[in-house]
């Protein structure tokens, strides 16, 4: 069944926040075979102007995979997770991720289509500190393969 173009603009709100932490941007920084001093050194960090380690550019994939689970999670949507691929996926950083950010993210169904057959669905999530601070604006595009 084609998904529903009446849940554009349906807004998930936070649920929880994501705690970064110096420990779990060297984890991902190592996952990605990247050795930058930035993201393990405070020291270097500060003689670059921040105010603690930052995290890889991609280190909010981590985060931003709760607004896609939001989504696929929602019963009223009825979307076939079996039958979904990851389609695209870009960030817009307002201000890098640092140790001791804590996060929450707002997830926005931009747009729901057909083509050839399958369903797209164009998902935005902002990012922010929980005092607002805008850090990170993601946009995915899921397809949900017809039968």
């Amino acid at each position: 069944m084609p998904l529903d173009p009446s849940f554009i603009g349906r807004t998930y709100p936070p649920t929880s926040t994501y705690e970064v932490s110096r420990a779990k941007i060297a984890e991902f920084a190592d996952a990605i075979g990247d050795p930058a001093p930035l993201y393990r050194d405070p020291e270097a960090a500060k003689a670059a102007g921040y105010p603690d380690v930052i995290a890889p550019p991609t280190f909010l994939t981590i985060i931003n995979l709760a607004s896609i689970n939001a989504i696929v999670a929602d019963p009223e949507l009825g979307l076939d997770y079996s039958r979904m691929v990851h389609g695209d996926q870009r960030f817009t950083h307002h201000r890098p991720v640092r140790a001791g950010d804590e996060l929450r993210l707002t997830t926005h169904i931009v747009d729901i289509f057909t083509r050839a057959g399958n369903d797209f669905l164009n998902v935005r999530a902002d990012i922010s500190t929980v005092a607002d601070e805008p850090v990170s604006t993601t946009h995915a595009q899921l397809v949900v393969r017809g039968e």
